[in-house]
């Protein structure tokens, strides 16, 4: 059963400059139980569409078209206020990048995961509390901590706490945006092995943000590879890492290096990602692109089903 899907959606951050193309009719979709990987280089668009499905843009943010369609209800419709009361962390909830930053540093972290509960629900202080334990403990961290303040607990920790935040008032969809980039390869393992958990007990749907394509691989069911706003390439992910059809996606996946099999050279991406104020036409990647051609330089590729769940957008399918 298909949970979420999104057709179409153009989102543009509105400069002195001009408009930054950040999410460029991007399309997909998720269905219930499944976790989507949203990999690519550091301003593709990965965090701005996460913003936009929870609609935490900042003032200069402006979805211009397209639907974001969650249970049958474009979430574009509904308005502000209905949307804070019975979308946003009641439906859909977000792990931001980085605890240190998403933890009021002043408020102990039991209050503060009973606020979303408290906002959301009509239950009592102590009601909420007593699920924040709970909470709390479904994520590893001791009920009894409950009291502590942020800066009383490791970034792991931390970490687990802000899990338990998104998890508040039992959504149907989390989006995690890089929920391990600011911890030691340890508490990395440790934190990805509870989001597993949590997602196989909870039967969670879940939008997992990464530059690490070892964890999307690890941790996904299907990968979706976005560059300078757009979406490239989407599949199953087995499929998407065993047999890239884009040429970024193959650039991608050999610049990570492999603890298995025999050491080679690391290769590189050429070149630098576009300027977003003004996107190169045609193909947005030719301009880095060893096998470009003069179609690519003028006219953009249009998504095309490969397989039965793997699809690319490149002129060289079918050459």
């Amino acid at each position: 059963m298909v949970l979420l899907e999104v057709e179409n959606l153009k989102m543009y951050f509105e400069t002195l400059r001009g408009f930054v193309h950040a999410v460029d009719n991007v399309s997909f979709g998720l269905e219930r139980g499944r976790t989507l990987g949203l990999a690519g280089e550091s301003g593709c668009g990965k965090t701005s569409m996460a913003l936009a499905l929870l609609r935490l843009l900042p003032s200069n943010g402006k979805i211009l078209a397209g639907k974001i369609v969650l249970e049958g209800s474009n979430l574009l419709e509904i308005d502000e206020k209905n949307f804070r009361k019975e979308v946003r962390w009641k439906k859909v909830s977000m792990i931001f990048q980085g605890a240190m930053n998403a933890l009021h540093p002043i408020h102990k972290i039991g209050d503060q995961i009973a606020e979303g509960i408290l906002n959301h629900e009509n239950v009592s202080k102590k009601e909420a509390l007593d699920r924040a334990g709970r909470l709390l403990d479904l994520v590893g961290v001791k009920a009894e901590r409950i009291d502590r303040y942020p800066h009383e607990l490791s970034g792991g920790m931390k970490q687990r706490v802000v899990i338990a935040m998104a998890l508040a008032c039992n959504p149907i969809l989390i989006v995690a945006d890089e929920p391990t980039t600011a911890l030691d390869v340890i508490v990395q393992v440790q934190v990805l092995k509870v989001i597993k958990e949590l997602q196989e007990k909870l039967n969670l749907s879940m939008i997992e943000i990464s530059h690490d394509l070892s964890l999307v691989a690890e941790t996904c069911s299907e990968a979706a590879i976005m560059y300078a706003g757009k979406i490239v390439e989407h599949g199953e992910v087995m499929s998407v890492f065993r047999n890239p059809l884009h040429p970024y996606t193959e650039k991608l996946i050999s610049a990570f290096p492999s603890v298995v099999g025999p050491k080679k050279e690391i290769s590189t991406i050429p070149g630098f990602p576009p300027n977003l104020l003004n996107p190169p036409a045609g193909c947005r990647f030719h301009p880095r692109c060893p096998y470009a051609m003069e179609i690519c330089r003028k006219q953009e590729p249009s998504i095309t089903k490969v397989e039965k769940e793997h699809s690319v957008a490149c002129h060289l399918i079918g050459k």
